[in-house]
């Protein structure tokens, strides 16, 4: 019966149904004329709403979108300048190091490419850059955010797989400066070959660039608080959040001053309008949960792929190649909350590191967003941009081939993932 609702689910999707709406009116179906009375559902719905993990995810929201509004995004935007702005493409690699940065701070890769197209999209357009090239390297790059922590994906897939959210966070600090350092070189080889020059005429001296850290050194200690705080038991990661928020308060109405009333209250309604959407989301897909259980869906799948190899590294490269084929089809959200619960058992059953999975998992997903027929971020750039969606497809793809060399190391290497993790947490 889940092969029968999940056509159901994609019909609706298709038909152009909210993503939400979808989930909940496909597997609705099982509780109505299923075994199970209706009133499983309900509860379902309730009890997944109960969770004081998931509080993380409302708070990193609204903590996002307060830091974005504290004056942090402006000297971002100076300090990645002087770091990146006098190689050849310098607006590029600004636009990769910006989004290196804000992961740090946002958790959100949307709302980090929406930020980058509307403030450095108008400039590398005037400076001459083709606007596949500008949407490809923004949008491309704010996947960094999807694994430098605080992650609202990694959030999602800890509490569904119960991994560790702190493990999760510490381990996405060595993939997503390596992202960093591919979608960059990437980004020079293109630019060297259109003759895309430096936004700087010369390397900024060490002085400059220091003062330029030193100016941004709230938004740069506050991943580090936060993976300190954690790491020592001072807070849980929903605590974190909270902490998150206030900390977010604090700079942008005490220390820069900038974070005004209305600045609050516009940052609140954006992030109920987000964690409105998320939330309805994660409840109505919670009967997914009972249903896949009950129909032995983990177990059958697990018998499956590993009955196709037994070989780890083959089985990732199975499931990876999976979803992100459906990352082209479905949101990533959703598919953290359709494919969490049956993919953990399988890799776990193999011999898998959950943290290592999650980080390759996370990616993956997340890629699904920068990519047609119905990435979000892709669709936010290239509308903000007006930019045709066979050009940017074109411009994307050899940042996209970076990404997937750089996650098939990292299922090759898991100690490229696990180093810091257990460096940290022993």
């Amino acid at each position: 019966m889940t092969g029968t609702l999940t056509i159901v689910f994609l019909v609706l999707m298709f038909l152009g149904m909210p993503v939400a709406f979808a989930i909940g009116i496909a597997f609705m179906f099982f509780y109505l004329f299923g075994p199970m009375p209706t009133s499983i559902a309900v509860q379902k719905i309730v009890t997944s709403t109960q969770s004081f993990p998931l509080l993380a995810v409302p708070l990193f929201v609204f903590a996002g979108h307060l830091m974005n509004q504290s004056g942090i995004t402006e000297r971002l935007i100076r300090l990645s300048t002087v770091l990146t702005g006098w190689i050849r493409g310098g607006l590029a690699h600004v636009a990769i190091m910006l989004a290196a940065l804000m992961g740090g701070v946002s958790g959100s890769a949307v709302a980090d490419a929406a930020m980058e197209a509307r403030i450095l999209g108008p400039s590398m357009l005037q400076r001459g850059y083709a606007r596949g090239f500008v949407c490809g390297s923004i949008v491309v790059g704010s996947l960094i955010t999807a694994t430098i922590p605080p992650s609202i994906g990694l959030i999602l897939y800890g509490f569904l797989g119960n991994v560790s959210i702190g493990r999760l966070f510490v381990g996405g600090i060595v993939p997503g400066v390596l992202m960093t350092l591919f979608l960059m070189g990437t980004a020079y080889i293109i630019a060297r070959r259109r003759g895309y020059e430096a936004e700087l005429e010369r390397i900024p001296p060490l002085r400059e660039i220091l003062f330029k850290m030193w100016d941004c050194k709230w938004a740069l200690l506050f991943p580090i608080f936060l993976i300190v705080g954690i790491r020592y038991g001072i807070f849980t990661p929903s605590e974190a959040g909270a902490f998150a928020v206030v900390y977010a308060i604090f700079i942008g109405m005490v220390v820069y001053r900038e974070l005004t009333l209305e600045k609050l209250l516009d940052c609140l309604r954006h992030s109920v309008r987000d964690v409105g959407m998320i939330m309805l989301i994660i409840m109505l897909s919670s009967m997914i949960g009972y249903v896949i259980t009950l129909e032995s869906v983990p177990q059958n799948a697990t018998e499956f792929l590993v009955g196709l190899t037994s070989n780890k590294y083959a089985l990732m490269l199975l499931i990876i190649a999976f979803i992100i084929a459906l990352g082209c089809l479905l949101e990533s959200t959703v598919i953290v909350l359709l494919l969490t619960p049956i993919l953990v058992p399988i890799v776990s059953a193999v011999g898998v590191d959950l943290v290592h999975f999650g980080l390759v998992m996370m990616t993956c997903v997340t890629l699904g967003s920068m990519t047609p027929p119905v990435g979000v971020a892709m669709f936010t750039v290239c509308g903000i941009l007006k930019c045709p969606m066979d050009e940017y497809t074109r411009e994307a793809l050899p940042f996209l081939g970076a990404v997937i060399g750089l996650v098939v190391i990292m299922i090759f290497w898991p100690g490229l993932v696990l180093f810091l993790p257990n460096l940290v947490f022993g």
